[in-house]
C-alpha cells in the first residue's frame, strides 16, 4: 500500500475550467491539472519525451493532454501514451477537500 502525504493544489475544483491544463506548484513538483468530465487529473507537468512543458499544449476532442512539441498524446487518467510512442506520464492521486484540490506525492518512510 503507497502512502501518500497530500498537498493543497492552490485552486479550488470549482475554478478549475473543463478541459484546460493548468500548471500548479505542489510540494515542490510542477504539477499539471485538468478537468475532465467532471472527474480532475494530475500529472508531472513536463512531457516524458522532452520535457516540454505540458500545460502549454492542449486538450484534445477525446479529453488527451498533446504535447506542444511533438504531438503526443497522454490520457490523463492513467498517463498511457494513446499517440504509440511508448512513453508513461507520471501521474498523481487527487482528492477534493472542502472544494480544495489535493496532490497526493508519495511519502518516503
Amino acid at each position: 500500500m503507497e502512502i501518500y502525504t497530500w498537498h493543497p493544489a492552490g485552486i479550488s475544483a470549482e475554478l478549475l475550467p473543463e478541459g484546460k491544463l493548468t500548471e500548479v506548484l505542489v510540494g515542490g513538483k510542477r504539477v499539471g491539472l485538468v478537468q475532465r468530465g467532471g472527474q480532475i487529473f494530475a500529472f508531472a507537468a513536463a512531457c516524458p519525451h522532452a520535457g516540454a512543458a505540458l500545460c502549454t499544449g492542449w486538450v484534445d476532442g477525446l479529453g488527451r493532454i498533446v504535447c506542444p512539441e511533438h504531438k503526443y498524446r497522454f490520457d490523463p487518467a492513467n498517463g498511457r501514451n494513446t499517440s504509440g510512442e511508448g512513453y508513461k506520464l507520471f501521474t498523481y492521486p487527487v482528492r477534493t477537500e472542502n472544494g480544495e484540490i489535493e496532490i497526493g506525492i508519495r511519502a518516503l518512510i
